[in-house]
């Protein structure tokens, strides 16, 4: 269960595969668009960091020259899958090392009948090598195959140009082009060189057409002749390298004699080590096991293994979706995939926070509190970058208000939640006291300047919020968000005097920078005691924000059957006035801090929204969870089929939207769901246990993970869990 295949071509499909087949490696992510090019495909190719304004949405991830097209001429006869006929097909992509594979016999409009295999993959070895096979054979027919390849300087992010073309050349039978991006001014630079056997002596023409040098590769073929054709691109940039054109050269220089198989053995063999340490094995559940494989590897290759100034966006690599922008998502969904199989690049995605620090406070500074404000949105430095105005899908010429920039503020408890997670698992008391520390204190700094305090109830509020369920906004004492800050508070007080015994001088540095003493201390403690969180009334019932309960009570399936949202079919406000949730934040607060509450409460809680949310046409996170607190339950049949909702997000495209890039959250709650759902991995201060939930037709569930830098084996069986 390692292959994703497409048996036939539909180009209905296109977009949808171009996201399930996305190849990288950490540092680069390309779609899978076909080499020689189709009508309607969205080529791009996304580099972790590199950044560009765009108009309306602030910042976005700039697409590179594309390192996979190919003009493939036989014959006289360009080949394309929009013309002739397709006799075979078949394309897939191999999990276990990454390499894209497509097989093709096409009959041209005049009938020449050719086999085409192409190969390709982002090399997990090296980050800056990127490598591509196409093996031609002519059927029925002689004559010339002609490839050509180039680097264009003219691609475009969403119909902008972000690219300065600054120089190129030839060099060492390599072509090179170097760009700028336009506001950030990151330089990046790329070349290609190619390796053309199997007919007669190859021609090799590099034209150095300006803006886009070109590789031209021709020979006579005889029928049933194989040509191979390789391409080898490098691609490096201003952010890791000091001279990216000199670095993208010599990647290429020192490249083996036999480039193609000693390129693929170190990929093969890197992606070994890592299906090592990451891999879940599932027997009984085919299909969940390759959708749990498909999600790891999406996780594995938007994963910055050596840069930690980058977070991964909600989309990946994979796709325009979300402007490659980070959410929420990453901390609460994807991270806990690495704290707890690869710690290091965890540390590298939690560094990314704590180096953006300055855009909190600015953030802070800017909406009149102090501290630390981290934005809902963020991009290279930090900044908030979400859109405030986005045009009206159903009116092009209308507006419609974001406001989740504004006032979806529980992120900044969430990022702290991971960073204690991570401290937890790790026993990474450097990076704590180091990083971690200044990201909790200066954060649980803004919550103490947010809440507001109410002489009638003599508690602290926290009024016009937006919370995890995004079809209410503008809500007073969401529980999720009240809760979360009273963690929040709770645990900076506590971080504070666990530093102050760890590295005293580290401790006093720090709080005289932040303006932290021991007053203030006091008073965040005093703060979560008398912040208002929503109790248990109403039979044990959690309000999600108040008045939620005097809104419309509708359940979700009272609009079935459907194919969209609840909130596309009631609009934003009709949806705002019902209860019906894009995803359960009381659920989520109890995955979250599940001591704070019995399991009555959890139950009555679990009961009453469960049928109020939107679990299939909402949001992509929330089936995950719900397919936890479902374990937790007993509700086997609800998990397993919360989990399969989950499951099926992308590589089956139940949403109709996986064309915009991997839900990255879900690929990442899925694994949450898998190990601490049905694996029922807990882990407390001091020690781990399991309380395993197996659905009924799984025979097997083995999973590793890291506790305290020692590799822990689980594997549970069937037979055992019922002894």
């Amino acid at each position: 269960m390692w292959k994703i295949t497409e048996n036939s071509f539909d180009p209905k499909r296109l977009r949808h595969f171009e996201t399930a087949l996305t190849q990288g490696n950490g540092y680069v992510g390309t779609r899978a668009t076909f080499d020689e090019h189709y009508p309607g495909e969205q080529r791009t190719t996304f580099v972790h960091g590199v950044f560009d304004d765009v108009p309306v949405v602030f910042t976005h991830l700039v697409n590179f020259p594309d390192w996979t097209a190919l003009d493939i001429i036989l014959a006289g006869e360009r080949f394309s899958l929009a013309e002739g006929k397709l006799l075979e097909y078949r394309r897939r992509l191999n999990l276990h090392n990454g390499v894209l594979t497509r097989f093709v016999r096409w009959e041209s409009p005049q009938g020449h009948v050719s086999k085409l295999i192409f190969s390709r993959f982002a090399s997990l070895a090296n980050q800056h090598l990127l490598c591509q096979r196409v093996l031609i054979t002519p059927e029925n027919y002689s004559g010339e195959v002609r490839i050509e390849s180039r680097l264009d300087a003219g691609t475009d992010t969403m119909r902008y140009q972000q690219w300065n073309w600054l120089d190129q050349g030839v060099e060492d039978g390599s072509i090179w082009l170097r760009l700028q991006t336009s506001a950030t001014k990151i330089e990046a630079a790329m070349a290609q060189k190619v390796f053309f056997s199997g007919g007669s002596e190859a021609e090799i023409l590099m034209p150095n057409v300006v803006k886009m040098p070109s590789i031209c590769t021709s020979c006579q073929a005889e029928t049933g002749q194989t040509i191979y054709f390789e391409k080898f691109s490098s691609l490096c940039t201003s952010r890791e390298c000091e001279d990216p054109k000199s670095g993208s050269l010599s990647i290429l220089a020192e490249m083996a004699q036999e480039p193609w198989e000693a390129a693929y053995a170190a990929n093969e063999q890197a992606w070994q080590k890592e299906w090592d340490r990451n891999d879940v094995l599932i027997e009984g559940d085919a299909e969940a096991q390759l959708a749990l494989r498909f999600s790891i590897y999406h996780l594995l290759i938007a994963a910055p293994r050596t840069d930690e100034q980058v977070n991964i966006g909600a989309k990946t690599l994979s796709g325009y979706g979300y402007h490659g922008h980070a959410f929420w998502d990453t901390e609460i969904f994807m991270l806990p995939f690495f704290t707890f199989t690869r710690p290091e690049i965890a540390r590298n995605l939690l560094s990314y926070r704590y180096h953006n620090l300055p855009g909190a406070r600015e953030k802070a500074l800017e909406g009149g509190f102090q501290g630390a404000q981290f934005p809902w949105e963020s991009a290279g430095d930090g900044r908030e970058v979400t859109p405030t105005w986005v045009p009206d899908p159903a009116d092009r010429k209308s507006l419609i208000r974001i406001w989740t920039g504004d006032i979806e503020i529980h992120i900044s408890s969430d990022i702290a939640f991971a960073i204690v997670q991570y401290w937890r698992l790790s026993g990474d008391d450097a990076f704590m006291a180091q990083r971690g520390a200044e990201v909790i204190l200066d954060s649980a700094k803004f919550w103490a300047s947010r809440l507001e305090w109410n002489p009638q109830t003599s508690q602290y509020h926290l009024s016009n919020v937006i919370g995890p369920d995004e079809y209410h906004d503008h809500v007073d004492d969401n529980a999720f968000t009240n809760y979360l800050t009273r963690w929040h508070l709770h645990t900076a007080v506590a971080l504070a005097e666990w530093l102050k015994t760890y590295d005293a001088q580290a401790a006093s540095l720090l709080f005289t920078k932040l303006g932290v003493d021991e007053q203030s201390l006091a008073d965040w403690a005093t703060m979560a005691d008398q912040l208002y969180c929503p109790g248990e009334n109403n039979q044990g019932l959690i309000e999600q924000f108040g008045g939620y309960f005097q809104r419309v009570d509708a359940l979700a399936s009272d609009f079935d059957p459907r194919t969209e949202s609840v909130q596309s079919i009631l609009g934003i406000e009709g949806a705002n006035a019902s209860q019906v949730l894009k995803q359960p934040d009381v659920m989520m607060l109890m995955y979250l801090l599940p001591e704070l509450f019995s399991h009555e409460t959890i139950q009555a809680n679990y009961d009453y929204y469960t049928p109020r949310t939107d679990l299939t046409f909402g949001s992509s996170l929330g089936p995950s969870i719900q397919a936890i607190m479902a374990t937790r339950l007993g509700s086997q049949a609800d998990a397993y089929e919360n989990f399969m909702r989950a499951a099926r997000a992308d590589i089956e495209d139940v949403r109709g939207n996986a064309s915009d890039g991997i839900h990255g959250a879900s690929a990442g709650g899925l694994w949450q769901a898998a190990v601490f759902g049905f694996g029922g991995l807990r882990v407390e201060d001091d020690y781990w246990y399991v309380k395993p939930h197996l659905p009924a037709h799984w025979k097997r569930l083995q999973f590793k993970f890291v506790w305290r830098g020692q590799e822990q084996l689980v594997d549970i069986r069937a037979q055992e869990e019922q002894s």
